[in-house]
């Protein structure tokens, strides 16, 4: 019995002393791991920044370029960046996209400048105070600021054409009321235009180089020029002589390149004085054996890898897979070669900022849509993706020296906000008569109106009205013209067109690619000596083209009608938000805008669910943004930053400004919408007969995509014009309605 209990207790301070082996092993790989971690951190912070690496001990040149290799102020340094537009991200978000790039490695930012944000009108200058609506995002200057004060270089890209999907790729509407201007050349109006716009930008921006001590390391001439130029037997290398003499003669100094497509664009992009640089999507190799191969004395760099693409209306959303951009990435850097990311974040065509694309083929124009959302490695709200997962892998494999980084900021909060019914209307005539018109024996382009400082109209729609007809039912109206981009017919307020549901429409009458015999049979009950016709022409994007009725005459049974008024409704800000006399929501055979209101106890991100709606334009307590037309898909939903809300009474208003049937559906604020890149939800839903309500129901993540379907609405507001886009009051929507569609 004594020796089983000695040899109890033997084995009880056995295991007590394996417990308390285990506990010190524990507490030894516990103090091991925050030892590791603390040399991390040490390790970490003795790191250097991006901009004490490439000046210690004083700058004494800027970017240079020899054979093989980058030189930054004598050291060198391999290229990786990423594009973020300023003009697309709301400003009190830059820092936030910003530093999400310096976190991920990189070193640098690129972004273009957009012309006709920053002269809207002719001798009109706006950087940043300009009371425009889209005024707070055109601070460049703050934003090289931020992007410095970040840790990163910036290249920059001025124009004057940028293309990047943006409204006429940048060039102000303006210059097509001079007939003799040749855009993209040497043509002296077009010359004289440039260089004035470039006297005032340059020398805010010239000592913002890196020799100076700020962040550019190097300006883009022109933007793939090789497009344009190739096929050609003689390109206008003089039109990019000039670019580079402007920029020299207001000394910015620094580094200049041009991108083009090699492959398919070989050297007509270039010009003495500025490396070439490629852009790809893929077929990395080629591409840099070509460029290798046509410029042997320089380093080889990537100005754009396409991340993803953008939307069109009536097609499917672009992806990416993120494994094909880590892949397509690494094979670039592998080469070796240097890369900038477009996109890194994409962001948002606020306003009616979006483009459009030509084509040889049927449909010859392709709008794109509000989102510029790209797929990238940020979402269009500036969250994380394993897209960008996958590429900030690559990077620190390619990463020569090791860089001190920030830590990853926080995605912002989402949120999903309550119902709210649409409590107020306003019919077009309602519309009209707030609006001063302008008499013209016959139709013209929007541009040549003589409004805005004689700038003429740039975006929105334009009414065509003739009073005084005998419209008999039967009778035939022809457009013996270009329409440019989207008609609507109405004879006495009530429309006369069908509703857009369908590409194959723009061969019909009132639309781009319209035959040249298309004529619209007037059917209906209205009669009598004395009727009003209305032709609403919508601005879908401009693409270096003039918009409304742009040509010929409007032929009614074959006679021309004469002595018209022009009704511009560009729906500018302060012009929305100064709308009153609203009536209670009914059907509307008409366009009409629509009004809602919502409490906000917290703003934060969020996103309108259209999916169920028509065609048109939201605004947020007066702010446009963007459009939306989930009937063409793919996209479904508008996305809201945080700053464009107040807490307390936000409003929307909602204008729908293509069709006239009844208005119908739920809109609806959402939590985010897509996954970590790929398509989350696709939409459905029903249009329904009577006035509808703002839904904002809770939604898997981010932005929403879904397939192309039937129907057509619209909602506006109109934007704020201070530096942070606040609002008197947190939310209000408007919605104007132009049509939905009952049957879908």
């Amino acid at each position: 019995m004594m020796n089983q209990r000695h040899s109890d207790k033997l084995d009880h301070l056995v295991h007590i002393s394996m417990t308390v082996s285990s506990y010190i092993v524990i507490l030894l790989s516990a103090s091991l791991c925050l030892l590791q971690w603390a040399d991390q951190v040490h390790a970490q912070d003795e790191l250097p920044t991006v901009y004490g690496y490439y000046t210690e001990g004083g700058i004494t040149s800027g970017l240079e370029a020899t054979p093989d290799a980058f030189l930054l102020n004598g050291k060198n340094i391999t290229l990786i960046s990423g594009t973020i537009h300023y003009f697309r991200v709301h400003p009190d978000y830059w820092r936030d996209r910003l530093r999400k790039l310096r976190a991920g490695g990189f070193v640098g930012v690129e972004t273009y400048i957009p012309w006709n944000l920053h002269e809207p009108r002719r001798n009109v200058y706006d950087f940043g105070n300009g009371g425009n609506d889209l005024s707070p995002f055109a601070d460049v200057v703050s934003f090289l600021k931020i992007a410095q004060e970040e840790d990163l270089l910036v290249i920059l890209r001025p124009g004057p054409f940028i293309n990047a999907e943006w409204e006429n790729g940048g060039l102000p509407s303006w210059l097509y009321r001079d007939a003799m201007v040749v855009t993209r050349s040497s043509n002296a109006h077009y010359i004289t235009y440039m260089t004035e716009y470039f006297n005032k930008l340059f020398p805010l921006i010239k000592d913002f180089q890196f020799t100076s001590g700020g962040p550019i390391i190097a300006f883009q001439v022109e933007n793939e020029f090789g497009n344009k130029a190739r096929g050609q037997s003689q390109p206008d290398t003089a039109y990019l002589e000039t670019i580079i003499k402007v920029m020299e003669d207001n000394g910015l100094t620094a580094l200049k390149f041009t991108a083009d497509s090699v492959i398919s664009s070989g050297t007509a992009g270039s010009v003495e004085g500025a490396m070439m640089t490629a852009n790809l999507g893929s077929g990395a190799s080629q591409a840099l054996t070509k460029l290798k191969q046509l410029q042997p004395d320089k380093p080889l760099w990537v100005m754009e890898f396409w991340t993803g693409s953008w939307d069109h209306w009536f097609e499917e959303h672009s992806t990416k897979t993120a494994a094909s951009c880590a892949n397509t990435m690494n094979a670039i850097l592998s080469f070796p070669a240097n890369v900038n990311l477009y996109v890194f974040h994409g962001g948002s065509d606020f306003g009616f900022m979006n483009s459009a694309t030509y084509q040889s083929s049927f449909p010859t124009y392709r709008s794109d849509v509000s989102s510029y959302d790209y797929d990238a490695p940020l979402t269009e709200a500036g969250d994380y993706t394993d897209k960008y997962t996958a590429l900030v892998e690559v990077v620190s494999k390619y990463s020569p020296v090791k860089f001190l980084t920030p830590e990853m900021p926080e995605e912002s909060v989402k949120e999903a906000y309550p119902s709210a019914e649409i409590v107020g209307q306003i019919t077009l005539d309602q519309l009209l008569n707030t609006l001063s018109s302008e008499s013209s024996t016959n139709v013209k382009a929007m541009e040549l109106l003589d409004i805005n400082d004689n700038s003429g109209q740039s975006f929105g729609f334009i009414v065509y009205r003739k009073t005084g007809l005998k419209v008999s039912s039967g009778s035939e109206l022809k457009i013996d013209g270009k329409v440019r981009d989207i008609a609507i017919v109405l004879v006495d307020g009530v429309r006369k067109t069908d509703v857009f549901t369908s590409m194959d429409q723009q061969k019909g009458f009132g639309y781009f690619d319209a035959d040249s015999d298309a004529k619209l049979t007037l059917y209906g009950d209205s009669a009598g000596e004395s009727q009003t016709l209305d032709i609403l022409v919508e601005n879908w994007g401009h693409r270096d083209d003039t918009k409304g009725i742009i040509s010929g005459s409007v032929l009614l049974n074959s006679v021309a009608i004469q002595d018209w008024e022009l009704f511009p409704l560009e729906l500018k800000g302060d012009w929305v938000r100064s709308l009153s006399g609203w009536i209670t929501p009914s059907e509307a055979q008409s366009p009409a805008m629509y009004r809602a209101t919502v409490d906000v106890t917290s703003p934060h991100d969020t996103f309108l669910d259209m999916s169920s709606w028509g065609k048109g334009n939201v605004f947020v307590n007066g702010f446009n943004i963007g459009r939306y037309f989930p009937a063409a898909g793919p996209a479904k939903t508008l996305y809201i930053p945080a700053p464009l809300l107040n807490a307390g009474t936000n409003e929307n208003r909602f204008r729908h400004v293509l069709d006239t049937s009844p208005i119908g559906g739920e809109s609806v604020f959402t939590q985010r919408i897509r996954d970590g890149g790929g398509v989350a939800l696709w939409m459905s839903g029903r249009c329904r007969r009577q006035i509808a309500r703002l839904d904002f129901p809770l939604l898997p993540q981010r932005r929403q995509y879904g397939e192309s379907r039937a129907g057509t609405v619209g909602l506006e507001t109109q934007p704020s014009k201070n530096k942070h886009v606040t609002f008197e009051t947190a939310l209000v929507v408007t919605l104007v309605n132009f049509y939905a569609n009952p049957d879908r």
